[in-house]
């Protein structure tokens, strides 16, 4: 993929892919929430934490080489 086009995909996936995916696992976990009770806050972290990694992942090599000239 071109240069330009990773830029363009890196602007879009932050600006636009990014807040739909962190509300998504927002409703995830208060899904988890009001189905299983409030868990405690270590597992809440390893969860987020884990979303929070598994976002990235798919998206390593649009965001490869994007910040070089």
């Amino acid at each position: 993929m071109q240069l330009k086009a990773r830029k363009r995909w890196s602007i879009f996936i932050l600006v636009v892919a990014l807040p739909l995916y962190v509300m998504a696992a927002v409703t995830l976990m208060n899904w988890l929430d009001g189905r299983f009770g409030r868990q405690p806050i270590w597992i809440e972290l390893l969860i987020y934490v884990g979303l929070g990694v598994l976002w990235a992942l798919p998206f390593k090599k649009v965001f490869l080489g994007v910040g070089k000239g």
